[in-house]
């Protein structure tokens, strides 16, 4: 235990102005989990036995990724001059579709810690972050992390960050997460920096949701940030907008693991367990009150998440339906930005349609309810949303090209979003070729620093929901990040792409795509589907078409009998007696059979079509 570390305050003993509420907020993969290990480690509430790397990841997915998907809650002891202080962190993720969970985070706290590599310096998702941590009036302090690496440069780096957030060079903190330099006097800097909490304490409790998880055997576990009065064991509560009430069984802090407590004051962070089973009855951004005494007027709580892509996710087996709308149930609780709904496909049954916040995302929940649930599934070719008028004047939202209606369209918008990359200058030239190519408007340049550029454009979102991260690592030799917020719509020439087998119309494979790269998609997926469905007895075309008009098309050649194997020489009539028989017998089978698509190929179209669909 460090010699300033002292053994965990209870919350009752806790005043306001002995607690500090900040959170590690930085680009992806720039060590805000190992700097939060070494927190935990010198404050000494997690001993060297139990210390593991990442360990507040929870999740085995963030373990081998190493990536944060989860905010994590924990409480910490800290002693500054003879006074001792309760310090309450929150680990949020870096990437941008997860750019919810530390929206959520930061409402809950006074601080936050801007963390920079200062081998890499600072990245887009960096100042998308600081941007939504100046939003929310929190004090700023910031950390150049990784100085013991060989590539490190914080003399260039914190001149960077001074120019971007102000002040002097020097007030930039240097630390490092894996050894621990320089992490002792940041924390003694956090109770400095970092206002108390203010918040009534008579009057009426109020505490906002800001997470929730759904643990099988003790029900919801339900994460809070007390504001005003106080929770107790045994109370009873209320939850402002559903008007539900429940009884507090326990009420505690993580620390980091999950310690009961005698209350929450104002300004603590802890956790709720009510012993409620429906998912339904917590939700993240709503207000609880004490049911004796209710609060009047509830918090503000968060802005609900746009979803930005759109996937089906269909179960393999048709019977593993109730198990996906059930273990949907349970992640929606955990992630509060996923949306879903049922829909029905002619090709794959039952599913649901879900939206993401981008494509990190969808994969995420996919690969969770396969791991976490046991289900097999097929996710369809990610879409975005659009909005089509039609000749009579009706507006349709369509998230499915299904959904695309049949007739005169007199209009189509897609959403756009304003992208921002940061790169180093060299790369600017191939940064705005791929941008124009994908239908991108250049909104402005601006240099950070000797070396490096953030470019903005304003770009359709269905041009960048599938490989132009890819596309845009490739041609920057993996130096370029890029972030992006929804900036509205706009009209576009866009059009539906069906494909056809044998002239029915296969739903799973239609796509909604700009009138430029139609013939392009066409090509990739008729080719692709002639490799994938198993020849038949008959000849089976597959086409593309827009409409009625047909603009591309494939063969796949009916398995044939030789029927002229018994003929040795002989007049030729004899022969073609034969094949005019063969064909006959073809024509009626191609009359009555039906092309049966097997699940491999569907898996496999839908798979390959992320990295083909959208080519320049």
């Amino acid at each position: 235990m460090s010699p300033r570390a002292r053994t965990p305050l209870t919350p009752a003993s806790t005043e306001p102005a002995k607690i500090r509420n900040f959170c590690i907020i930085a680009h992806i993969d720039h060590g805000k989990s190992t700097l939060a290990d070494r927190m935990l480690q010198i404050t000494g509430i997690v001993d060297e036995r139990s210390m593991r790397a990442q360990y507040l990841d929870r999740m085995d997915i963030e373990r081998e990724r190493g990536i944060t998907i989860k905010s994590q809650a924990v409480r910490m002891p800290w002693e500054v001059a003879g006074q001792s202080f309760a310090l309450n962190m929150i680990d949020t993720p870096g990437h941008v579709d997860f750019t919810y969970e530390v929206s959520r985070s930061l409402a809950a706290c006074e601080g936050a810690i801007l963390l920079v590599d200062a081998a890499q310096g600072i990245e887009a998702q960096t100042l998308a972050n600081l941007y939504l941590a100046l939003d929310n009036d929190l004090a700023i302090i910031p950390v150049l992390n990784k100085i013991d690496l060989p590539a490190a440069d914080p003399e260039k780096y914190a001149k960077e960050i001074a120019s971007l957030i102000g002040g002097k060079p020097e007030d930039v903190f240097r630390v490092s997460g894996k050894t621990g330099q320089g992490v002792a006097e940041l924390l003694d800097r956090v109770v400095e920096v970092v206002p108390p909490p203010a918040g009534d304490p008579n009057a009426p409790a109020r505490a906002m949701i800001f997470d929730s998880v759904y643990d099988a055997y003790r029900g919801v576990v339900t994460y809070v940030r007390v504001i005003d009065g106080k929770l107790s064991p045994r109370q009873r509560i209320q939850m402002m907008s559903t008007r539900a009430t429940h009884e507090l069984l326990e009420i505690g802090v993580s620390s980091p693991e999950p310690t009961p407590s005698q209350g929450l004051g104002v300004g603590e962070v802890g956790y709720l367990i009510t012993g409620v089973k429906d998912v339904r009855q917590s939700k993240v951004g709503d207000t609880v009150t004490d049911q004796a005494k209710p609060a009047t007027q509830a918090l503000a709580g968060y802005t609900d998440p746009k979803p930005m892509v759109f996937s089906g996710l269909y179960p393999i087996d048709g019977s593993d339906y109730p198990n996906l709308r059930e273990a949907l149930d349970k992640l929606k609780l955990s992630d509060a930005s996923l949306n879903y709904e049922p829909e029905t496909s002619v090709a794959l049954g039952f599913g649901f349609r879900c939206g993401f916040l981008g494509l990190l995302h969808l994969e995420i929940i996919t690969e969770r309810l396969e791991r976490e649930f046991g289900l097999d599934l097929i996710a369809t070719a990610p879409s975005v949303p659009y909005g089509v008028t039609t000749e009579d004047g009706k507006v349709i939202e369509v998230t499915n090209p299904s959904e695309y209606p049949t007739g005169k369209i007199k209009t189509v918008t897609e959403p756009m979003v304003k992208v921002g990359i940061l790169a180093p200058k060299d790369f600017v030239g191939t940064i705005m070729e791929l941008c124009q190519s994908r239908r991108g408007a250049l909104l402005g340049m601006e240099y950070l620093g000797e070396d490096r550029v953030e470019i903005r454009y304003n770009m359709p979102l269905g041009e960048i929901v599938f490989d132009f991260f890819d596309h845009l690592k490739s041609r920057t030799q993996g130096y370029a990040s890029l972030d992006y917020e929804p900036s509205g719509e706009q009209e576009a020439d866009l059009v539906k792409v069906d494909i056809l087998l044998q002239g029915e119309q296969v739903d799973a494979f239609s796509a909604i795509v700009h009138k430029d790269k139609a013939y392009a998609y066409g090509v990739v997926m008729t080719e692709r589907l002639k490799k994938l469905i198993p020849r038949q007895q008959f000849e089976v075309p597959i086409q593309a078409a827009i409409g009625a008009r047909i603009i591309a098309r494939e063969s796949i050649s009916a398995i044939r009998k030789d029927v002229l194997a018994k003929c040795y020489g002989g007049d030729i009539t004899r022969k073609r007696k034969l094949l005019e028989k063969q064909k006959e017998g073809k024509k009626r089978m191609k009359m009555v059979g039906r092309v049966e698509v097997p699940q491999e190929a569907f898996i496999a179209a839908l798979q390959g079509d992320e990295e083909t669909k959208k080519k320049p």
